[in-house]
């Protein structure tokens, strides 16, 4: 597995990070929460299509969705299991990753442990204000994602690579 693909999926996992927090802080800042939520819906997934580039694809997913798009695959789950039982065990020492690479597509995914902050629980949590759940329930009417409390595991970064196929070479 190249080491190189490692460290570009950290840094893509972290850009997806600071666009998605910092544009939906900046939604709740202007508007609330509830701003935060209508933001989040229109803004997430062309944050995550800008980094999906040179074979990247960059999302995120959780074993309880907002979005039912992004739900987890088999491999993913597997992992959001594992991240799930080291932060409730506290064995966590550093960020919690998972990587793998199939040697036979020559393809590549990791994932990166995303934790439930103060924050989060304002539209992730078990106390939930009313505009705000009326807010989720017009704009995700399929949600799970409720019932999380700080430090739990809120979800998590997935990202997959394939090398990109090469051009044809047009003088042959």
């Amino acid at each position: 597995m190249p080491a190189s693909l490692t460290k570009e999926a950290r840094e893509h996992a972290k850009a997806l990070g600071q666009q998605l927090s910092s544009t939906l802080q900046s939604a709740i800042k202007q508007g609330g929460p509830v701003a935060g939520i209508r933001v989040c819906k229109e803004a997430a997934m062309p944050i995550a299509q800008s980094l999906s580039q040179d074979g990247w694809e960059v999302g995120r997913t959780s074993l309880r969705v907002r979005n039912p798009d992004n739900a987890p695959d088999t491999w993913e789950r597997e992992q959001l299991r594992r991240f799930a039982e080291a932060m409730s065990a506290s064995v966590a020492k550093g960020p919690l990753e998972a990587t793998q690479w199939n040697e036979k597509t020559q393809t590549f995914r990791y994932m990166k442990a995303i934790g439930t902050g103060e924050v989060c629980t304002t539209c992730h949590g078990v106390d939930i204000a009313d505009p705000v759940k009326a807010a989720i329930s017009q704009h995700y009417p399929e949600d799970s994602a409720t019932g999380f409390s700080e430090g739990d595991l809120r979800g998590a970064f997935t990202l997959f690579w394939r090398p990109e196929p090469v051009p044809a070479d047009p003088a042959q």
